[in-house]
Formats: C-alpha cells, sequence, structure tokens
C-alpha cells in the first residue's frame, strides 16, 4: 500500500470552486477499525451544505468531505473480529463527524461498514449508506410506520427519495411522492402509488389524511406538510434543525413533528443489504464522476434537479 492518498478538501469555506485534491498521508487503523480502500465515493447534501457552512465545526485538519463509502478492506487494527482484509463493505462512518470519504483511504470503526450487497458494484453500493440509514431511522425508528399507512415523501425522485420511496414500499406504505412530472414515469416504476407535480398544483390542497411525512426540503414545506396529516400523523424533517419550530404547532394540532439527523447504523446497514438480495431496493446512479471532479459533482447536486445518485468513482471497482 503506498504511504500517500489523494483526498478533497475545501481551501476555505464557500461554494463548489473552494475544492481542491490535496495528498496526504494515509491513515493506520486503531483497534477495533478498519482500513478501507474507497473504491466510490456517494455524494449528499449534507456535503455540500458542510462545505459552504463551515463543517459544522466537526471537521478534521485538513478537512475531507463525504460520508458515503463503498470499498475494500485492506487492514485491520488490533481486536477487529467481524471484517477481515479483502472484504467489500459499504457504510456512513463517523457521522455527523469527519468521514473522509473523497479519498482514497479511510479508518473507522469496523461495526460502522457492513458487507455490501453481492449484487451490487462498489458504484451503485456507494448511493446507499447515508440515504438508506436515514430512510429506515426516519420511517421505522421515529414514525414507526406500519403496512396500508399513508406516507409522503418529498422530493420523491432525488438521491434520497427515491430510496426513501422504496423502503417505505417494502414496509408495506401506500407511498405518495411529491416530484416534477417528468419524474412521475420513473417514480410509477420504483412503486409510487400516487405522484404529484409541486410545479403544477400545491400539495397541501390535494392531500389529506397523511400518516406520515418525510421532509428532506424543508423552509415552508414543514409547516404546509403539517396541514396534510391525520390526528397522530407526524413529520420527519430531515432539513434543518430549524424545523424543531414545527414541534409546538403540532402539538397543539395533535400531530407529531421534529428534526432528526441519521446516525451510524451496522445493523441497519445489514437491512439493506437484506432488502437489496430481495429485490425490494434498487438505487439509481444519476451522474458518475472521478474524485478529481468533486466541485463538479457537488454543482451539480446543488441544481436539484438530479434522479437517483451522485458518485465519485475513486478506484477501479
Amino acid at each position: 500500500m503506498p504511504n500517500t492518498m489523494r483526498a478533497i478538501s475545501p481551501v476555505t469555506w464557500g461554494g463548489p470552486e473552494v475544492l481542491a485534491e490535496i495528498t496526504l498521508p494515509r491513515p493506520d487503523p486503531l483497534p477495533t477499525e478498519v482500513l478501507v480502500r474507497v473504491h466510490a465515493a456517494g455524494v449528499n447534501a449534507t456535503d455540500w451544505k458542510s462545505r459552504a457552512a463551515g463543517g459544522l465545526g466537526l471537521w478534521g485538519d485538513p478537512p475531507i468531505l463525504g460520508h458515503d463509502v463503498s470499498g475494500v478492506v485492506e487492514a485491520v487494527g488490533t481486536g477487529t473480529t467481524v471484517l477481515r482484509p479483502g472484504d467489500e463493505v459499504f457504510g456512513m462512518p463517523w457521522f455527523p463527524r469527519q468521514a473522509g470519504a473523497y479519498a482514497e483511504y479511510v479508518t473507522a470503526p469496523a461495526r460502522q461498514f457492513a458487507r455490501k450487497p453481492a449484487g451490487l458494484d462498489h458504484i451503485h453500493a456507494a448511493t446507499l449508506p447515508l440515504v438508506g440509514l436515514t430512510a429506515l431511522q426516519a420511517l421505522v425508528d421515529t414514525a414507526g410506520v406500519q403496512a396500508g399507512q399513508r406516507v409522503v415523501v418529498h422530493a420523491a425522485a432525488g438521491g434520497f427519495g427515491h430510496i426513501a420511496v422504496q423502503i417505505a414500499k417494502a414496509l408495506g406504505a401506500h407511498v405518495i411522492g411529491t416530484a416534477s412530472a417528468a419524474k412521475h414515469e420513473f417514480l410509477r416504476g420504483l412503486g409510487v402509488d400516487e405522484v404529484i407535480d409541486y410545479t403544477a398544483v400545491d400539495f397541501a390542497e390535494v392531500l389529506r389524511d397523511v400518516d406520515v411525512v418525510i421532509d428532506p426540503v424543508g423552509g415552508a414545506y414543514g409547516p404546509r406538510s403539517l396541514r396534510v396529516l391525520r390526528p397522530g400523523g407526524i413529520l420527519v424533517s430531515l432539513a434543518s434543525p430549524a424545523d424543531d419550530e414545527l414541534v409546538p404547532a403540532a402539538a397543539e394540532a395533535g400531530l407529531r413533528a421534529g428534526f432528526m439527523l441519521v446516525e451510524p447504523d451496522h445493523a441497519g446497514l445489514q437491512r439493506i443489504v437484506s432488502m437489496v438480495d430481495a429485490g425490494l431496493l434498487r438505487p439509481v446512479v444519476d451522474t458518475v464522476l472521478p474524485l478529481a471532479d468533486a466541485a463538479k459533482a457537488q454543482a451539480i447536486g446543488e441544481t436539484g434537479r438530479t434522479t437517483g445518485k451522485i458518485v465519485l468513482a475513486v478506484a477501479e471497482s
């Protein structure tokens, strides 16, 4: 193995243009950790939000972006028994602290990874950890979705949304997605029961008696989403901690609402693998770019017009 690695770091906080390729010493795994050679890194909204906002004060020196990893275990630290060199793995290590997925190597606790789905290459596996765990924790742990419930997923065709709607369907929900008309056929192909063109109608005027709303958009979507919930329903916001301001208003109306942040979860990753293996979950890749084009990848992501995920190819799969 080389003693150094390429990585992507912001030279300052700001727009995509601040991202630059740097060379760093390759890390070594501590006890219970693994060293993973990154083959692909998923690109998520949290990446460009952190780049613009200063990393939430949780980044290293130098800061390295990215949380979604798919790659191969190269070495293991003392005491590690769940993984071994040569294992193909995927994960979302350290979140919300720096994981450094936009790099050729990462180290993290072994149990923050899982063996990747055998039927997926690294590019497709890299799409899943952050959005898959977010959807699972939002739908199952936070909302407690039951079969037959009506679930709305906003921005349903995006990197997060297209995974969330599939997981909701796997839970037996009646799934409603908001997306532009051009993406409705795509969503129906994923099993979405109803699609609403948010550019043509106000979803808050046409929806009623919804049990769960999953909102990765934020802003005005939160208050408007409360209007579509039935008594006892829940709005799970993934956009901003500021959405916790909706809690009192929701409680007064007999509803629940609040902001949720995803956590690393080995068991959740294994459940995602089971869904992929069973044909219940199919990640879709919108764009693949080399690691050196991370700035371009984030600029594309910030348009909010992707169908599926953006992925950085870091090493040959």
